[in-house]
C-alpha cells in the first residue's frame, strides 16, 4: 500500500472516531465516512491487502467507539464485494493500473453508482449486525437509508472538492 493510502487510512480513522461517530441525528443518521478508504483504493490492490486493510480500519473504529466488531465485519463485507462490483459496473474506460475508482478517472455517473451500491451494502451489514434481529426492520431500514444518504453526500462532496482542486 502506497504512503498516500496509509496517510488516508489514518486521517479517515481519526475523522470517523472524533467527528463522524459523534454525529447522531435522532438515532438514525450515522455517517460511516471511513468507508471512503475502501472506495478509493486502486483497482490493482491485491485482494488480501484490501481485506486486511479494511478489517484494520473497521477494527480501529470499533476499538475507539466500543462497537464490538460490527464496523470490522461491515468493512470486510464491503471489501469482499468490491471486486465483483467492478466486474458488474463495466466502465467505458478500462480499469488500468494507476487510476483509482473516482470521479476524476471514471466520471460522476460511474462513481455515484459504485459508491451508492457499496455504501448501502456496508450500512446494511452494519445496521443489521447492530440490530441482530428483524424485529424492528422498518427502523433498521430507515437508519440504512438515512445514514447511507448522509455518507454518500459526504463522499461526493469530497470527490468534487478534490476534482476541482486537481483541475487548478
Amino acid at each position: 500500500m502506497a504512503g498516500k493510502h496509509i496517510i488516508q487510512f489514518f486521517i479517515l480513522l481519526i475523522l470517523q472516531v472524533f467527528v463522524f461517530s459523534n454525529i447522531n441525528v435522532y438515532g438514525y443518521v450515522y455517517p460511516a465516512f471511513y468507508v471512503y478508504f475502501i472506495l478509493l483504493l486502486p483497482f490493482e490492490t491485491a485482494g488480501w491487502l484490501l481485506l486486511l486493510s479494511s478489517f484494520a480500519l473497521g477494527l480501529g473504529v470499533d476499538f475507539f467507539t466500543n462497537s464490538l466488531g460490527i464496523n470490522a465485519a461491515a468493512s470486510v463485507f464491503t471489501a469482499f464485494l468490491r471486486p465483483g462490483l467492478f466486474r458488474l459496473l463495466k466502465s467505458k474506460k478500462e480499469y488500468v493500473p494507476g487510476i483509482t475508482p473516482g470521479v476524476g478517472d471514471l466520471g460522476f455517473r460511474w462513481f455515484f453508482l459504485y459508491a451508492s451500491i457499496l455504501i448501502v451494502l456496508h450500512h446494511s451489514a452494519l445496521f443489521f449486525l447492530e440490530a441482530f434481529s428483524f424485529k424492528d426492520i422498518l427502523q433498521t431500514l430507515h437508519r440504512i437509508i438515512a445514514s447511507s444518504a448522509a455518507t454518500l453526500i459526504l463522499v461526493l462532496i469530497l470527490q468534487l472538492l478534490f476534482l476541482k482542486q486537481n483541475k487548478r
